[in-house]
């Protein structure tokens, strides 16, 4: 492999986020995982040490901020400050679950913008540039002051539905918000698009689905979201979607975060089978027989090659994702 013209060598690391990830990454790239220390103390104190030089390096720190969030955040910070201190030429956050996403406004009175909080401590923390995927909240890419790539999994979930060889689909939207991603899924899958419209009214992640726009009778209904969190929204839409007489009901999203009680929600439901990735990790009992798993390391490892090269990520989008190429870099 040949250093990039701007930067050193080549480095990747990973918290305890979701190391399996990070690993299947190297793997694409052909590159070795990075040597680190990341534990918590018994006072919940959480220490890093990184045990190889990273001096002038290009370095690439892999960690969805998922469950458990908050010490995820936390090694993530305490990672990039540590590369930052060993003179790393050039830090990357590769975070491919942005949490805190959806606190991206003040939509009601005396509340924060947790997102744009997250966006600063990372940039003070050490980062130089951003490496995320499918945000909830498109503008969390404006909080940061250093690039920020947003990548999507639309390509990748919509290979798969294409080789189910389902008949008379039909995309669904969760609801408005989602509508214009949801586009995205019905073009490439050249079906046509119906759009849930919901309300929520409490700040506990719950919703009530109100109607339905479009036709659903008799097709079979992918209804896409983002992220399933509790599934509430889910199985709103499900209901909808019976309701209207639709044949067969599939799901899709880039994010499994499956909190609460969405695992019996979803073994319970109709809902067939859920096509995500595994962007976050998925613990044993998070793990549903509906839940159908592509990964996205091809798709990362991708993009931090281009980046590591300095050449375009927004190219690999132009290509069908079955047919992405590791570069020479």
């Amino acid at each position: 492999m040949m250093e990039s013209a701007l930067y050193g060598e080549l480095s990747i690391f990973t918290g305890n986020a979701h190391p399996a990830l990070a690993r299947a990454v190297c793997d694409y790239l052909d590159v070795p995982l990075g040597q680190a220390e990341v534990f918590e103390f018994s006072n919940e104190n959480i220490f890093v040490k990184i045990n190889e030089s990273v001096r002038q390096k290009d370095v690439f720190v892999i960690q969805p901020t998922c469950s458990p969030v908050n010490k995820s955040i936390m090694e993530l910070l305490i990672m990039l400050d540590a590369l930052r201190r060993a003179s790393a030429g050039r830090i990357t956050a590769v975070i491919p679950y942005f949490a805190y996403a959806r606190t991206d406004k003040k939509d009601q009175p005396r509340v924060p913008i947790t997102a744009r909080l997250l966006a600063d401590m990372i940039q003070v923390a050490g980062a130089h540039r951003v490496l995320t995927l499918d945000l909830h909240a498109g503008q969390v890419q404006g909080f940061f002051n250093i690039p920020v790539d947003e990548l999507t999994a639309v390509g990748l979930l919509c290979d798969r539905v294409r080789e189910l060889d389902l008949d008379d689909l039909v995309v669904v939207s969760s609801d408005i918000g989602f509508a214009k991603r949801a586009r995205n899924f019905a073009e490439l899958l050249d079906a046509p698009l119906a759009i849930i419209e919901k309300r929520r009214y409490a700040n506990d992640g719950s919703s009530e689905s109100l109607t339905l726009i479009g036709e659903v009778r008799g097709r079979t209904a992918l209804i896409v979201d983002d992220e399933i969190d509790q599934a509430s929204s889910l199985i709103g839409a499900v209901e909808v979607l019976e309701r209207r007489g639709a044949r067969a009901i599939l799901s899709g999203c880039t994010h499994a975060v499956l909190s609460g009680p969405a695992v019996e929600r979803i073994r319970q439901c109709s809902v067939q089978r859920v096509i995500t990735t595994d962007s976050v990790r998925l613990d044993p009992h998070k793990w549903v027989d509906k839940l159908e798993v592509v990964s996205v390391a091809p798709l990362l490892g991708e993009a931090i090659a281009r980046i590591h090269a300095g050449t375009s990520v927004g190219e690999m989008f132009r290509t069908p994702a079955a047919q992405l190429k590791f570069i020479s870099i």
